[in-house]
């Protein structure tokens, strides 16, 4: 049964969701899976305009800008959107994009990654990783402060962020100064309670979320540490962590499960829940009052850094 306690903007979508007979994205080609995805970017509202947006190609990688002033050594922004390994990119998050942009007063820079099916592990995870290794060694030219980087990310964008995190932890000997991880993927089992609980009704269900895992996982095991990181037992030493959660996500419980084994290994820790909100509700500022107050939670953690 649907829940009464939803914003009245989501209430009205999930409504409909259900009286379409809650549809599954199993009878959807991947192509109708996308376009639909991009149907939905009226609902994220008004396009802001920004000082500065372009791309540039860096290796083979393609990277979207959006510098909000002509000043330098701004903080840094790399943000992987969601989509479920399978679609989103650029024209899905665009606005809220520029809304992060202007309100943090960072760049904000989007990473387009490879998609699956087309594109299995770990492509995405590794266009994650050498995005960022490759803004970091570019940011200065571009305004940026180097010392200055978080990683964001929403939904699979959050599982590439902790991933990416961690491969710098073993890798590199340099982390950001951030993360934020905003309703993230983190558990390819499926598991949780919560997947159960919100997964039929809540327009991104549970055969959302698996059959995205399907496609970009392939054979590789739902246990894999990077298929799953929210069971990684090499937490200790990861950067100051946000994460955002949805009170009707089938994700809800995974993400606040990962911010107690975050605490109970040492990283400094936030995590907030949204309430009355859906998994995808970042992307909603158009009709959803939560969306307007995440983005702008998100932009003041990004402004704080020091």
């Amino acid at each position: 049964m649907v829940s009464l306690s939803l914003e009245k903007g989501i209430k009205e979508l999930v409504e409909g969701f259900i009286k379409a007979g809650c549809p599954s994205v199993r009878n959807q080609s991947i192509a109708e899976r996308r376009q639909g995805y991009l149907d939905s970017v009226s609902l994220a509202g008004e396009s802001e305009p920004v000082h500065q947006v372009r791309e540039v190609e860096i290796d083979g990688l393609t990277l979207r800008m959006y510098k909000p002033s002509a000043e330098e050594k701004l903080p840094v922004a790399i943000y992987f959107h969601g989509g479920c390994f399978v679609s989103g990119g650029f024209d899905t998050h665009d606005q809220q994009l520029r809304k992060l942009a202007n309100v943090s007063g960072a760049i904000v820079i989007a990473v387009k990654y490879r998609l699956a099916p087309e594109y299995a592990y770990p492509a995405a995870h590794d266009d994650a990783y050498n995005s960022t290794l490759i803004i970091r060694e570019h940011c200065a030219k571009w305004g940026g402060d180097p010392h200055n980087i978080s990683l964001v990310g929403d939904s699979a964008g959050g599982h590439l962020c902790l991933v990416t995190s961690l491969r710098l932890k073993e890798h590199s000997d340099w982390q950001p100064a951030k993360q934020i991880l905003i309703y993230p993927m983190l558990d390819a089992t499926a598991s949780s309670q919560s997947y159960e609980d919100n997964g039929k009704h809540y327009i991104i269900t549970k055969d959302t979320l698996v059959t995205g895992y399907d496609m970009y996982l392939n054979e590789v095991s739902r246990e894999h540490p990077e298929a799953s990181p929210l069971y990684r037992t090499d937490l200790a030493g990861l950067p100051e962590t946000h994460i955002l959660t949805a009170e009707f996500d089938p994700l809800v419980d995974e993400g606040e499960l990962l911010y107690r084994k975050l605490l109970d290994a040492g990283v400094e820790a936030q995590c907030r829940r949204y309430l009355g909100v859906t998994h995808g509700f970042f992307q909603l500022s158009g009709i959803s009052h939560a969306a307007k107050e995440s983005i702008n939670q998100v932009a003041t953690i990004i402004q704080s850094n020091k």
